[in-house]
């Protein structure tokens, strides 16, 4: 028995015809036939009723059927597996990311990895680190880049994260901003102006929103509740300023930013997975290069310097 003969049986059986299988599988029909003769020579048992223009799956052939289907499942799996092997030729990473580090860190990543190797799937999923985390730990994703800290380690039994880099958080603003001329604003400062905040869901709206809770600040609040483009986009056309991780300021030249102080708030990236299954060539490759692409925003390969650095 082989993985031909197996092949021949199961279009055979999907088609009900061996001359319109043999014309799937491109190969004449006697071959086709005699591959069929000999699988069930080999099994001691017939799989097919012949009829004039009609075939049937015997006992014999039912009980084969899904065992065939599955091994060839099996067999298409290996191939893929020995593909990557020789060279990351194909695969699949899948990718799982918070909205902010999506126009950062991973289009970075991706761009570079998809450079590398063209013929890898790449599927993102974008949504909260809870999220991300439950999605990691059912196995729907190989890799998750979440925000963690103290109060919210965002891990699980299951997970290993390492911390990557830690992102201050910058107050943006557009022409003619309230803080202009300033080298930096305290959080006192930034609640006295018109702000445009995020989704109560973001970690990063729990983080202002517990900075003011401590500090006894009430903020100003001009719009609640838009995703991270909005943001900056009402924020250049002059609605109001943002607390926003420094890495999202790359290619916006009509975003102009300063430092917060008095506290300083920053956030720690960790890049997630689990730890009881062995990663798949495409996605070990996928972790090295957020490594690097973590490596070089840490260097200040985006004018970044001071604002973004290796976690320890």
């Amino acid at each position: 028995m082989n993985l031909e003969q197996l092949r021949g049986f199961v279009e055979v059986a999907r088609l009900g015809h061996f001359t319109r299988a043999s014309e799937a599988l491109h190969m004449t029909q006697p071959s086709l036939s005699r591959q069929i003769a000999t699988l069930e020579h080999d099994l001691g048992s017939e799989l097919f009723h012949r009829a004039r223009g009609h075939i049937t799956l015997t006992a014999a052939g039912e009980a084969l059927l899904p065992l065939a289907r599955r091994m060839l499942a099996d067999a298409e799996t290996v191939r893929r597996e020995m593909a990557e092997l020789a060279g990351l030729q194909r695969g699949r990473v899948r990718l799982g990311a918070t909205p902010t580090l999506c126009v950062s860190i991973v289009a970075d990543a991706m761009a570079a990895f998809h450079a590398d190797h063209p013929g890898i799937e790449l599927h993102l999923t974008e949504r909260g680190s809870r999220g991300l985390i439950d999605e990691l730990s059912s196995g729907a994703l190989d890799l998750a880049l979440v925000i963690t800290s103290d109060a919210h380690p965002a891990t699980a039994p299951s997970l290993t994260r390492s911390r990557l880099l830690t992102e201050e958080l910058v107050v943006v603003g557009g022409g003619h901003a309230p803080f202009d001329g300033r080298a930096s604003v305290t959080l006192e400062d930034l609640a006295g102006m018109p702000q445009i905040v995020f989704p109560s869901s973001y970690d990063l709206r729990g983080t202002l929103d517990e900075a003011f809770r401590a500090a006894g600040l009430t903020p100003r609040v001009a719009l609640e509740g838009a995703e991270m483009d909005a943001v900056l986009r009402f924020v250049e056309l002059g609605m109001g300023v943002a607390l926003v991780p420094a890495m999202v300021l790359g290619d916006r030249p009509g975003l102009r930013s300063v430092r917060l102080t008095k506290p300083r708030l920053s956030r720690t990236i960790s890049l997630a997975r689990r730890q009881d299954v062995q990663p798949t060539r495409a996605a070990a490759a996928m972790h090295r290069m957020i490594l690097r692409t973590a490596d070089a925003l840490a260097a200040g390969d985006r004018g970044l310097g001071g604002l973004v650095s290796r976690a320890d």
